[in-house]
């Protein structure tokens, strides 16, 4: 089964060509204000529309965003999914409210961490981020992979946390992994994307199968 891969925290056309290029399964843009990779639904919108081309899905991040400002968002730009930082009561509730797929992230540190909950479209599985951390995600930290490695979840998931393209075959290997998330993983500095490591991260990835589960 062919990993999947998402290449989150665009904000250039390089970064987005190279991911699409590539193939990616899915892009993400990050509309949280504290983040390096922080981009105005103007931004995403007019970075999609200077594509040529078919694009991945395209994934918008949010951490605790209001209705308000997650409709203001879809109003100026077109989103396959949202993924989002907060409560899983919350989650359900945009889903409803939105009627998009919606992932939720998940700060995990032992098994006892991970979720059980079925009725969301996937989940971002990732480190809990550090008490000092600016934000809940992209801090380039890694999960302890192996505590994925029995875990059969009854649902879509991914892995996030640390994974750049000299570790990703290893944490598939180690976690099982269906699909992987990177951010700061293929960056020369915070929010400015390489795609030479894009493509890497991609390549490599695709040359580790996920393992079946069925």
């Amino acid at each position: 089964m062919k990993t999947g891969v998402k290449i989150c925290g665009l904000t250039d056309g390089a970064g987005l060509k190279a991911a699409s290029d590539a193939a990616a399964d899915w892009i993400g843009f990050v509309f949280f204000e504290r983040s390096p990779r922080f981009v105005t639904p103007t931004e995403a919108a007019e970075l999609i529309a200077s594509h040529e081309g078919a694009l991945p899905k395209i994934v918008g991040l949010f951490v605790k965003a209001s209705d308000a400002q997650i409709a203001e968002t879809l109003a100026t730009v077109k989103l396959d999914i949202l993924q989002l930082y907060d409560t899983p009561e919350r989650a359900r509730a945009i889903k409803a409210r939105f009627g998009l797929p919606v992932w939720l992230s998940c700060a995990v540190e032992s098994q006892d961490d991970l979720p059980k909950d079925t009725d969301l479209d996937g989940y971002v599985i990732e480190p809990r981020a550090p008490g000092n951390a600016s934000r809940p995600g992209g801090n380039g930290i890694s999960l302890d992979w192996a505590l994925l490695r029995n875990w059969h979840a009854p649902f879509p998931w991914m892995l996030a946390g640390g994974l750049n393209p000299d570790n990703i075959a290893q944490a598939i290997a180690a976690s099982h992994a269906p699909a992987v998330d990177v951010s700061s993983g293929v960056e020369t500095a915070p929010g400015c994307k390489s795609p030479d490591m894009i493509r890497n991260f991609i390549k490599n990835a695709r040359g580790t199968c996920a393992p079946d589960r069925n």
